[in-house]
């Protein structure tokens, strides 16, 4: 099993409509076979350490082929259509369970 984490900062002038599509799309990964679960997030940690990242993504892969089959699926690079142009930063890291 294999878990994505994506930590997410918005352009300032990305508009709540805006992510509420990139919530829906991210959500709708989960079809993708291999994905087992996919978790959006909003960031209230009280500790203001955020560094302006405001959303997190957290997916669950069955295992590194699935993971591996996501990257360039179709409805991935649809979402990253989307998603890309929004992004004033993002950190991604992977790791194993």
């Amino acid at each position: 099993m294999i878990r994505h984490i994506l930590f997410i900062k918005f352009k300032p002038s990305v508009v709540a409509a805006q992510i509420d599509e990139v919530k829906v799309l991210f959500e709708s990964m989960a079809k993708i076979a291999g994905v087992d679960a996919v978790e959006w997030g909003v960031n209230d940690s009280p500790e203001g350490l955020d560094k302006g990242y405001t959303h997190i993504v957290l997916m669950t892969f069955a295992d590194e082929a699935s993971r591996q089959a996501y990257l360039p699926h179709p409805d991935h690079e649809a979402l990253k259509q989307v998603f890309v142009p929004l992004l004033d930063d993002i950190i991604v890291l992977d790791y194993s369970l």
